[in-house]
């Protein structure tokens, strides 16, 4: 008996042991965050980050590793927030990462979402190569892959022409707290608090953003 106790131990602080809670607060940061023109992930079109946003008040911009169960976790709530805010002036665009196109375009309808989707590369051998993986470090975001990432973008203040978009703006380095983020949202788009802490829901689960190590068992966040 003593013996299966000790390898149920052994067995919890494995899963522990490759769980990340990878869920980060909205900052703040020093980003010298450029234009771009990327692929459509669903017909291969060329996108323009500039004119994709052009009269939003929000962007949002998440960068994304189709396999990764930190993705898995924080796509149907952005989903649920593009449906909730696109009509008052939000936008949501995210940007695949290192896996095939095909792959992307499968999460993509897998986990139903409907808001534009690019891609900058489509390798694994590439995540040391990507204006993602510059991005995220420059903000001090020390995970592995880094999925997911977020910058928030006004356009109303962004830089209208030249290379460069933002040198400043809000970024988050992990998961996104969905009641922060509904919070953060209301603020910029200009719409009254939510009292309602029912309305405001904070996501919870936890699991390892790594292709290489085994997925953990959901945890419940402290």
């Amino acid at each position: 008996m003593k013996s299966l106790f000790a390898l149920a131990l052994v067995l919890f602080a494995f899963t522990v042991s490759f769980a990340q809670n990878e869920q980060s607060p909205i900052v703040e940061k020093d980003v010298n965050y450029q234009d771009w023109t990327y692929k459509s992930v669903r017909t291969g079109e060329d996108v323009n980050l500039r004119n994709a946003i052009a009269g939003s008040k929000l962007a949002i911009v998440v960068y994304f590793a189709p396999w990764c169960p930190n993705w898995r976790h924080d796509a149907p709530m952005l989903e649920r927030l593009y449906e909730k805010y696109k009509g008052n002036g939000l936008d949501i665009i995210a940007v695949g990462e290192y896996d095939p196109v095909d792959s992307m375009k499968t999460n993509l309808e897998t986990l139903k979402i409907t808001f534009p989707a690019v891609y900058e590369s489509g390798l694994r051998t590439d995540k040391q190569k990507t204006e993602h993986f510059k991005y995220r470090t420059s903000t001090g975001d020390t995970r592995n892959w880094g999925s997911p990432w977020y910058i928030f973008l006004e356009p109303a203040v962004i830089e209208k022409e030249g290379e460069t978009v933002t040198k400043r703006t809000h970024v988050i380095n992990g998961e996104m707290v969905e009641a922060e983020g509904e919070k953060f949202i209301r603020e910029k788009l200009g719409l009254p608090a939510v009292n309602d802490k029912n309305a405001l829901t904070e996501s919870k689960k936890v699991e390892p953003c790594d292709p290489d190590k085994p997925t953990a068992t959901a945890l419940k966040k402290p």
